[in-house]
């Protein structure tokens, strides 16, 4: 070949590159500004045409910035008494928003678009909807892919369907019923050695219960599910939590932020990579970490809030006590035994309806969808807040900001004047697959103690919920601990 024909030939080889290289730029360009601009502006415009509204986004934070400068001024005006209101302080733009918009109304965090709703006809047609249409919000594999992956809590369509048909069954109540002598061992464990600190200290114990409580749910959980005790999960707990924490920090919804190496972003990765190797010794990497985060984080601060509230109303305290009696006769709860305790079941539910593990639940929708008259475009985030609806004075009456069990002593059907409106499990097809082994846990652990210890609050303790993916004790709930 003559040099002519060579020097023809790499000019026709770098023009086709230089063609695909701008080819490419130019996809990813359209591609970022549909993603970023284009995409968000149209949804909402699909919403705004129907008459829903909402605060206007900002480039790229969307309403981010709003959002902290609200939350800011809330912290300022937070009281330290007990208050079991505490989803304004929390949450104040949303509780902002719905005063403004109404049950309905759009927000934005980064380019992800949300459409709040506090309605309840249109949760209860959420709740009913059976199709695969409606699943998982996309950005819980992306912004917590670290935290939760592909596993049951974050998939959708198929893959979900195919995960709950494994996972489900092994968590029916026929299953609970035989492990409740394993709920029943693990705890034994932690009643003595709160039995041995409280003689040592003479009779009474100041105790932070959560973090025993955490260990607890974290030995339970190891038993149950993999066979082996808290001695080999230790290390993954730990290095969930701190995932989790890391997690908390981190905005989601903006463009691109989730791949900068910023010092939270690395000390993510750094976690992923670590709970990943050792959960590779124990099973299926996903839904293991699912399976620890919402069987051991919940089902702990559920126990957490329960002490602390029966410590705050010690007539409830001695009337569980006084069932427990009467129940378990002396020895130790089982399956037959937990089903009568009407008492502490009341108690477990209006500490749900208080404090749910899960503050919303969060669909997207797959295609476009209706629900109560509204079109929701395809791609849409609609979101439930739990706390607004479980303590709501219209649905709950007067007291719905007060701890009140005898509000479910005929069941969760006559508790509340729309009944939908209790969700600590979520709703729909998607309800948690483990609240029977969840409500089981929680009913061995409790009536072990209460049948033990009496509790007390702590001149220290200090009532602070704060949220970190769910809702949790900040400060931790410190309780006096003394022998029945």
């Amino acid at each position: 070949m003559d040099p002519t024909s060579m020097e023809e030939g790499l000019d026709l080889m770098l023009k086709v590159i230089s063609s695909v290289v701008l080819a490419g730029f130019l996809g990813l360009l359209f591609r970022s500004y549909n993603d970023v601009l284009l995409k968000p502006k149209k949804l909402r415009l699909k919403l705004e045409k129907q008459g829903i509204r909402g605060p206007s986004p900002s480039f790229l934070y969307g309403n981010i910035h709003e959002i902290k400068r609200i939350q800011l001024q809330a912290q300022k005006d937070v009281k330290a008494a007990i208050s079991h209101d505490w989803f304004p302080n929390l949450f104040p733009f949303l509780d902002k928003w719905i005063n403004e918009y109404g049950s309905v109304f759009l927000y934005s965090t980064g380019n992800l678009q949300l459409l709040c709703t506090t309605d309840m006809e249109m949760v209860k047609e959420i709740g009913l909807h059976k199709s695969l249409s409606l699943g998982k919000p996309t950005y819980l594999t992306k912004d917590r892919g670290p935290l939760l992956g592909q596993g049951i809590l974050s998939s959708s369509g198929l893959i979900w369907a195919h995960q709950r048909k494994i996972i489900a069954p092994h968590l029916f109540p026929d299953k609970v019923k035989g492990m409740v002598n394993l709920l029943v061992d693990a705890t034994i464990s932690m009643l003595k050695s709160w039995e041995s600190r409280v003689e040592v200290e003479g009779g009474i114990s100041e105790i932070v219960v959560d973090d025993d409580l955490r260990s607890l749910s974290a030995d339970i959980i190891s038993r149950a599910c993999f066979g082996s005790d808290y001695s080999r999960g230790e290390e993954i707990f730990s290095k969930l939590k701190a995932l989790q924490l890391a997690m908390t920090k981190a905005n989601i919804g903006i463009p691109g932020m989730r791949y900068l190496p910023t010092k939270n972003n690395r000390e993510i990765w750094k976690l992923e990579k670590e709970v990943d190797t050792l959960i590779l010794n124990v099973v299926i990497v996903d839904n293991c970490k699912n399976m620890y985060f919402a069987g051991y984080e919940t089902t702990a601060t559920t126990a957490s809030w329960t002490l602390m509230l029966l410590s705050a109303y010690p007539d409830w305290q001695a009337r569980v006590r006084a069932e427990l009696l009467q129940t378990c006769k002396g020895g130790l709860p089982d399956a037959n035994a937990l089903r009568n305790m009407k008492t502490l079941t009341m108690v477990i539910q209006e500490t749900l309806r208080l404090y749910p593990p899960a503050t919303f639940v969060i669909r997207q929708a797959l295609e476009d969808i209706d629900f109560k008259g509204i079109r929701i475009p395809k791609d849409m985030n609609i979101q439930i807040p739990i706390p607004s609806l479980q303590q709501s004075l219209q649905l709950w009456g007067p007291d719905a900001h007060e701890f009140n069990p005898e509000r479910f002593c005929n069941g969760i059907v006559e508790a509340c004047k729309v009944p939908q409106a209790y969700m600590p499990f979520g709703i729909g097809t998607r309800i948690c697959a483990g609240q029977h082994f969840a409500m089981a846990e929680l009913k061995v652990v409790l009536s072990l103690l209460l049948s033990k210890f009496c509790f007390s609050l702590s001149p220290a303790y200090l009532h602070s919920p704060a949220f970190r993916l769910v809702i949790q004790p900040q400060n931790g709930v410190r309780l006096y601990v003394k022998r029945v």
